[in-house]
């Protein structure tokens, strides 16, 4: 199904673009416990913001959205549904990082019962956080699902990616080429903000990160 937007936001020639879009807030985002594949629902503070966000995105005019299957990332993307028309395929594969023992847990209770595996984490080491999946298992099964339905796309098409902090900064990692070490250096999404990718002649790019306005064009040397 087309989107009621069809064409907005597009330049001619841009090539494929992929914006991968952070549920909204939830009452564990609020208490700063660790969600994983944990499924909360969003506040309605998150369902405001989801409203907001989609506002915005949709005057990117999107192809197809495909969202996670947990409540939080589905609330969010029928947000833009009911905007655009489009249909929102869902997929567990989209889903936050398994984390077994550090689910439900506060920030500070992981540091306290995990604090040598947490600063391993931070470091960059490949660390099975609370005995749930690596970081690169999480883009092994996410960033497929992605170039899946990329495929799918127009030319000049748009693929929104709804799902969560933890997995879209994993998948960008892989989608960008960058070693699983530093991964982290892309920095966490805000709640309803976003990251996109655009395709180059090298592969994909990272064009805005942490977005949440719609976006300038860039001017200059490296356009």
């Amino acid at each position: 199904m087309s989107g009621a937007g069809e064409g907005a936001g597009r330049t001619p020639g841009r090539g494929r673009r992929v914006i991968l879009w952070r549920h909204g807030q939830t009452s564990w985002n609020v208490e700063r416990r660790f969600q994983g594949s944990t499924d909360v629902e969003l506040t309605e503070t998150g369902v405001g913001q989801a409203r907001r966000a989609a506002r915005l995105l949709a005057s990117l005019g999107p192809d197809a959205i495909v969202s996670s299957d947990l409540k939080r990332a589905a609330r969010t993307a029928a947000e833009l549904a009911a905007l655009t028309g489009l249909e929102v395929a869902r997929d567990e594969a989209l889903r936050e990082t398994y984390a077994g023992v550090w689910q439900g847990l506060t920030h500070e209770e992981i540091i306290d019962r995990h604090g040598e595996e947490y600063a391993a984490w931070k470091r960059g080491e490949p660390v099975r956080r609370g005995g749930g999946e690596l970081e690169t298992e999480v883009a092994d099964r996410a960033a497929p699902v992605v170039l899946r339905h990329v495929e799918k796309l127009p030319e000049d098409g748009t693929l929104v990616v709804v799902s969560h902090g933890g997995t879209i900064r994993t998948t960008i990692g892989r989608l960008l080429g960058l070693e699983p070490r530093h991964w982290e250096s892309l920095g966490g999404l805000s709640n309803c903000c976003w990251s996109v990718l655009g395709a180059g002649a090298r592969g994909w790019r990272l064009l805005e990160h942490n977005a949440g306005t719609l976006p300038e064009p860039v001017l200059g040397d490296d356009d």
